[in-house]
């Protein structure tokens, strides 16, 4: 009997065959744009009756539709048919410390609909329905028919155990290691769910949507209330043996003191003081070394690298001692994985105009490698477009699989 496919042991049958078809040209269609029966009948190889008969089948099913017509000098008018983005839809998910941001997309990645709210959840069970309530209330109002809903991807702190079903390492959130957890969101929002960490989703959005189009091996280091880095390679998320890489906030400090041997406590450059590199290299240490130095009770980062603009001393010099701590970061990662664009994202990245030289100039003096450095373009929204990137495969996925056309 015929088998379908090579080195298949199922029959083939026309269903199947007809399926692959449509799957072809709707594939063709999302990547090249709009064509005529005859253009993806050349393109695909593919006969022009059984083209014809695949398109009707994807305008049947609402997953292609007519875009217009193309007029050549000589012959007649052509048809041409594009994907319909509305066929389904892929809601991305940022949970972070201090904000929660979500966006709803349509297959083409157009964004919809989006919202933002202040995380002020005080328990992992309040922020659970903080994110339930606010993802349903945008697709609510949208406009859209939630049965089309497809997928949603979340972006979160730490790294998520499918075993365990928890969050490891998101100290940000506390109680948010909870077992179970993101099984209520994903009962609450009723789709298929998946999670991600925060800083690979933003390497995944700044490679699609960003700076770092085009990079083959592209970093993004997250420089914010934690330290975490996103790998893309050859455009794939690298997240090692168990999801664990890119954790450089794990990374012990240099010159730490030995344990049971606190540094004294007045030590001005914290630097020597015993602990992790996130510890060291994070939003909270720019405070911590700004008041060191005398600043007056600076609340955050943002207020630090602000006053460093209008020319206080104390946090010039704070903001001169985090580029020396982000040059040795970096100097790390590019021995590590000699990428070709390493970004700075997060909070810290939005004082990349404070940052970008004085890291240069310390790397000159830490490694002979070279690291072209560049500033996020997304901002806050990395994450979520990188949370819409990777919803929006499976949601394509799904939503073909469920209108199952040609059947």
């Amino acid at each position: 009997m015929t088998s379908y496919g090579e080195g298949s042991d199922q029959p083939w049958n026309p269903r199947r065959g007809r399926s692959g078809n449509e799957r072809l040209l709707l594939d063709r269609l999302r990547t090249d744009g709009p064509a005529s029966r005859a253009q993806l009948a050349r393109d695909t190889g593919l006969s022009k009756p059984t083209v014809s008969s695949a398109l009707a089948s994807l305008e049947l099913a609402g997953l292609a539709r007519q875009a217009g017509t193309h007029s050549p000098e000589r012959g007649r008018s052509a048809v041409l048919y594009a994907p319909d983005p509305t066929a389904g839809y892929a809601l991305g998910i940022d949970i972070g410390r201090s904000w929660l941001r979500v966006a709803l997309a349509d297959l083409d990645g157009t964004i919809v609909a989006g919202s933002e709210a202040r995380n002020s959840a005080r328990s992992s069970g309040a922020l659970v329905e903080l994110v339930v309530g606010t993802a349903r209330h945008l697709v609510d109002t949208s406009g859209i028919e939630p049965h089309k809903l497809a997928h949603a991807v979340v972006g979160t702190p730490g790294v998520y155990d499918s075993v365990s079903r928890r969050v490891r390492f998101a100290q940000q959130l506390p109680g948010w290691d909870r077992a179970g957890l993101f099984d209520d969101i994903r009962a609450g929002l009723g789709v298929p769910l998946e999670i991600h960490n925060d800083a690979n989703l933003a390497a995944l959005g700044e490679y699609t949507h960003g700076v770092g189009a085009g990079s083959r091996l592209f970093v993004y280091v997250m420089v914010g209330t934690g330290l975490g880095m996103g790998v893309v390679s050859e455009g794939r998320l690298f997240t090692g043996a168990h999801g664990g890489a890119g954790e450089i906030g794990f990374l012990p400090w240099p010159h730490a003191s030995p344990a049971g041997s606190p540094a004294p406590p007045s030590a001005p450059d914290i630097a020597a003081a015993p602990g992790q590199m996130e510890a060291m290299v994070s939003g909270h240490a720019v405070v911590t070394t700004a008041r060191s130095l005398g600043m007056n009770h600076p609340a955050d980062a943002k207020e630090v690298f602000d006053a460093a603009r209008e020319g206080d001393a104390a946090a010039a010099r704070a903001v001169e001692e985090e580029a020396r701590r982000l040059a040795y970061t970096v100097a790390v990662v590019a021995s590590v994985l000699d990428p070709d664009l390493l970004v700075l994202g997060g909070g810290i990245g939005h004082s990349a105009d404070l940052l970008l030289a004085p890291v240069h100039e310390h790397l000159r003096a830490l490694t002979p490698l070279r690291v072209r450095l560049a500033a996020g373009a997304l901002g806050d929204g990395a994450v979520l477009h990188g949370a819409v990137a990777t919803a929006l495969e499976a949601a394509r996925d799904l939503t073909f699989d469920r209108k199952r056309p040609g059947g």
